[in-house]
């Protein structure tokens, strides 16, 4: 009998890892919520490529939660200490718009993945 977190998880990581690879369409449509506007576009690209990544790894770990738990510890607290930092920055900088864009994001990912997590097991870490 599967319980609802595990019912649950896998939906929830489609979703993530479509959002990962969204980032770029979102950068276009909606800046101020989710482009942090740095000299250049380097550091920009280099995020992108990252979240990208993870999007595809994220979709991937649907299929088996539990043999992904490594990478799913590793999205909720990355992706929650992300998200802190960005409040910080978004407050200091006066660029508000990112509370409910990208910081948001980062939240709902963190929190998500950390509250539908797959039990340990012997064999996983």
């Amino acid at each position: 009998m599967t319980t609802l977190k595990q019912r649950l998880l896998p939906p929830f990581l489609i979703f993530a890892g479509i959002m990962s690879l969204s980032a770029y369409p979102l950068i276009l449509f909606w800046p101020s919520g989710w482009e942090w506007g740095m000299e250049g576009r380097r550091y920009l690209y280099m995020i992108l490529v990252i979240y990208a990544t993870l999007g595809v790894f994220l979709i991937l770990a649907a299929r088996n939660p539990g043999a992904y738990r490594s990478l799913l510890l590793f999205t909720a607290w990355s992706s929650g200490a992300h998200g802190l930092l960005m409040a910080g920055q978004s407050f200091a900088l006066h660029q508000h718009g990112h509370l409910i864009g990208d910081v948001a994001a980062m939240l709902v990912l963190a929190i998500g993945v950390a509250v539908l997590m797959p039990p340990k097991t012997p064999a996983s870490t």
